[in-house]
């Protein structure tokens, strides 16, 4: 259960920009995505799924407590409760690493997403 809220923590933010950018009035990743994960190394789900929606940049989830923003140019790096994420989103699709840890574990892998 902890693994699976390590990754609803981190993939619920995993579009969220770690830099500060101006709110822009619409980004050009704007809208539904879909998040996929896959562990390669540690305990976390080997799989996982979220929906995640950009909005203005921002990113939200439902049930999650999530802040941060894409980058204009499609940068990913997130760091959420000692969970990291970093990568790139183009056009309707994105991809990247992340690493975190599970009950003091280190996890780690890659993630995907594209836009509905």
């Amino acid at each position: 259960m902890r693994a699976a809220r390590i990754h609803a923590a981190l993939f619920a933010s995993v579009l969220a920009g770690g830099f500060s950018v101006p709110a822009l009035a619409q980004s050009p990743y704007d809208g539904l995505w879909n998040v996929k994960i896959m562990t390669k190394t540690g305990s976390c789900d080997a799989v996982a799924q979220y929906p995640l929606t950009v909005t203005d940049g921002k990113i939200s989830a439902p049930g999650s407590e999530v802040s941060g923003h894409v980058g204009h140019q499609g940068n990913v790096k997130v760091s959420i409760r000692g969970a990291y994420a970093n990568g790139q989103l183009s056009g309707n699709a994105g991809s990247g690493k992340w690493n975190g840890a599970s009950g003091g574990i280190p996890c780690s892998g890659r993630w995907e997403a594209s836009r509905q």
